[in-house]
């Protein structure tokens, strides 16, 4: 059924169109005036858009202009954020795949410079890297791996599927800062799941209150 569209409803309209939040019968009256019987005209123009795409629908005392709830969905959108890396956080990332579980200090050693807290922070954020324990040597400082959303990310089906530094020489990855750390790299890219005992225990002993 038709519904004839007058002055008031269109008057009422507007100003809950307008309105950034929901409006009581006060509020609208406050714009409309008194000569237009507010409560009246909100019942008709709840009829109006019933079944419509957009509803006119009562919280409480107020009234908004909302989505027909079963039309949300459409409305939903995923965005990706991409956020670029800093070069610590690629390198400390790189660090501690390769060699896990590995405390700050040791990352530190390998990267011959302090890392700051917030970037293990994004790395953690991303999802990438987690807490692995304590390293139990004095002071126990707090060790780190990665996670099964980086295997995910990264497309690796577990560790042993990180590149070598043969794969990264090849493929022109490594600049001549990334080639100064090859000593220390050496041997853990071909097969990241074993330890190397002697590493570790240097950089263990070169921070050990860390």
């Amino acid at each position: 059924m038709m519904i004839e569209y007058d002055i008031s409803m269109r008057s009422v309209e507007a100003t809950l169109f307008a309105a950034a939040e929901p409006m009581t019968v006060e509020q609208i009256r406050g714009y409309v005036g008194d000569a237009i019987d507010v409560s009246d005209t909100l019942k008709r123009l709840e009829e109006h858009y019933r079944g419509r795409g957009i509803e006119l629908v009562q919280r409480g005392r107020t009234w908004h202009f909302q989505t027909a709830a079963d039309l949300a969905h459409l409305l939903r959108r995923e965005r990706e954020e991409s956020r670029k890396l800093s070069r610590a956080a690629v390198e400390t990332l790189a660090i501690i795949a390769y060699h896990e579980p590995v405390s700050r200090a040791e990352i530190e050693a390998i990267r011959g410079v302090q890392i700051s807290k917030g970037t293990l922070d994004v790395l953690m954020e991303a999802g990438w890297v987690r807490p692995a324990g304590r390293r139990e040597v004095p002071g126990r400082p707090l060790i780190y791996a990665t996670t099964a959303e980086f295997l995910t990310h990264f497309g690796l089906s577990n560790r042993r599927d990180l590149p070598g530094l043969a794969d990264l020489k090849a493929a022109g990855l490594l600049d001549p800062v990334d080639l100064a750390m090859e000593a220390v790299l050496d041997g853990k890219g071909d097969d990241a799941g074993d330890d190397d005992d002697s590493v570790e225990s240097e950089l263990v002993n070169s921070d050990p209150d860390a």
